[in-house]
């Protein structure tokens, strides 16, 4: 396990991947949308990181990149069964010298997506999850235990526009020294600005899993969607850290299909 201060920081920043809440790529908050039941979804997104700043007076510079597949399974007409398998790389600089350079499996989540509301399009889903120690801790790519998640969402269809909410908690259990209690909330919208096109955004913040941090990490996104056909979509999207506790930019980019 790293102890080096700037080496946790650096990992700070390259493990701040969003990866708990699987929502409608690019966006970070979660939707009320189920698969139906029977039915699959296989999602494959991207995501590339990079942020810059300094530590104690050593300029730190640290990039990270996720590749992750998202199988959602229709268990019922409003519950989804969701697993999300990530595979990440980081590299962390102190003063142009590489001090970390990883890649591997991350840590898995399981989660289960429960729509209980639904009238006057307006609609509740709960979404508990777990996440696996798969990524290997000593390497910064895992938390080293078994963690877990639960996630209230809310989804206000007002055509052409759709708005999402999510407020949740995630017991993050570690080996690393991290939080282990964190809350999260933020705001997501969409518009059909023409046939099958979305102009998605989506602004949120979380409780920093630095303990000694004093600011929470807070972000701005912006992205499109675009419906190929009925059963494919294709995003793109950017994320901005609205302070310094949150990567400076992101982008990201992914598809998915149902069938």
């Amino acid at each position: 396990m790293l102890r080096h201060p700037i080496k946790s920081a650096v990992l700070s920043a390259v493990l701040m991947l969003h990866s708990i809440a699987w929502a409608a790529h690019p966006l970070i908050t979660d939707d009320t949308g189920t698969q139906g039941q029977g039915k699959f979804q296989i999602e494959v997104s991207g995501q590339y990181d990079s942020n810059k700043e300094t530590v104690g007076g050593v300029s730190t510079e640290s990039t990270g990149s996720q590749v992750a597949t998202t199988l959602s399974y229709g268990f019922t007409e409003n519950m989804d069964i969701v697993l999300g398998i990530p595979y990440q790389w980081g590299k962390g600089k102190e003063d142009g010298m590489t001090v970390y350079d990883e890649k591997g499996i991350a840590d898995m989540t399981v989660d289960l997506k429960w729509r209980f509301f639904e009238k006057d399009g307006l609609s509740l889903a709960f979404k508990p999850g777990v996440r696996i120690p798969t990524g290997n801790d000593e390497k910064g790519l895992g938390a080293g235990r078994t963690g877990y998640q639960a996630f209230l969402i809310g989804s206000l269809d007002a055509a052409p526009w759709t708005f999402h909410t999510n407020v949740g908690y995630i017991g993050n259990e570690n080996k690393t020294d991290k939080e282990k209690s964190i809350w999260h909330a933020s705001l997501a919208a969409t518009c059909e600005i023409v046939k099958d096109l979305r102009l998605v955004g989506n602004i949120g913040i979380e409780r920093n899993r630095d303990k000694a941090a004093s600011q929470n990490p807070a972000f701005l996104l912006g992205g499109l969607i675009y419906s190929v056909s009925e059963n494919f979509d294709i995003d793109v999207g950017a994320k901005y850290g609205l302070n310094a506790a949150e990567i400076d930019w992101s982008l990201m980019a992914g598809m998915a299909f149902r069938f």
